[in-house]
């Protein structure tokens, strides 16, 4: 038996299955390459009331309308571009994501602040549906992640989501945040009112932003309609929220993070994985070689 040819093989065929194949879900966040890179994206165009703040891509495909005045702290408009396309066949597949972590838990109790006082006074991670009677938000929605770096909320929402002026979202006991997901899966029309909102808002048609909204840490992204901004602030970099820069909620969705995934702590790429295999098992059948000649 040639020991050194053996193991060889091996580690060839190991290195293979690690960097071209299907494990390892840290690669790909549940909003694709292109998605990821937007704080707003519509399919019907783009509107504001200048003048709003933007800190990621701002975009429509097939619509290239983007009007208003914006200040970009990073990406640029992008008016029916290859990007903006990509972006929303992302959106199509993330929202598909999301809806298949559902039913989760049924909200009831008159609106999202009622469910939450009567758990504890916070939401823990996990998917919850949220029937057209309690998707209203009108107080300070917390959710608590328990200390783990990767908790994920999902929101399922069959018809709308409407937050009130006084509303806000908190989320907090995350770690650093690194593997962290929150997403609002809106069937209809999301209205949102402030003063402040986290997460990724995936909806179905409109969504409507009121005067001076800030969400540092998220997204807009309609799919068959338009977003209309007033003078907010939006962005993906989660700067003031101590998440990861670069979309801290963008990994996650239920398990792992390529298609829906829970994220993680940061970890090698698979292809570098693969790399460190192969090196260990070369290495191995240097020993064994050694060995056998000895």
């Amino acid at each position: 038996m040639n020991t050194k040819m053996d193991v060889g093989k091996w580690a060839v065929a190991l290195f293979f299955a690690i960097a071209y194949g299907p494990a390892q879900g840290l690669a790909t966040p549940i909003l694709g390459s292109s998605l990821d890179t937007f704080a707003v994206l519509g399919q019907q165009g783009v509107t504001d009331v200048p003048t709003s703040t933007i800190g990621g891509n701002l975009g429509s495909a097939p619509n290239a309308s983007v009007g208003g005045g914006y200040v970009f702290t990073a990406g640029s408009l992008q008016a029916n571009t290859a990007l903006a396309q990509n972006a929303q066949i992302n959106l199509t597949a993330a929202i598909g994501a999301v809806n298949s972590s559902g039913p989760g838990t049924l909200i009831t109790g008159g609106n999202l602040d009622a469910f939450e006082m009567s758990h504890g006074g916070s939401i823990a991670p996990g998917t919850y549906m949220v029937p057209a009677a309690t998707a209203n938000l009108t107080g300070t929605l917390i959710l608590n992640g328990g200390g783990s770096n990767t908790a994920v909320w999902n929101f399922l929402f069959p018809s709308s989501l409407i937050t009130s002026t006084t509303s806000k979202v908190i989320v907090q006991n995350v770690g650093n945040g690194a593997g962290v997901g929150l997403y609002w899966d809106v069937g209809t029309q999301a209205t949102l009112n402030g003063p402040t909102f986290e997460g990724n808002v995936l909806a179905g048609t409109l969504i409507a932003v009121g005067a001076g909204v800030t969400i540092d840490c998220g997204r807009l992204a309609s799919s068959t309609a338009q977003v209309t901004l007033i003078m907010d602030t939006i962005s993906t970099g989660c700067a003031s929220t101590g998440f990861t820069t670069s979309g801290g909620f963008d990994q996650g969705g239920g398990g792992t993070t390529g298609g829906g995934g829970g994220g993680g702590t940061a970890v090698p790429e698979p292809g570098t994985l693969g790399l460190m295999a192969l090196s260990g098992l070369m290495m191995l059948a240097a020993r064994l070689r050694r060995k056998t000649i000895a």
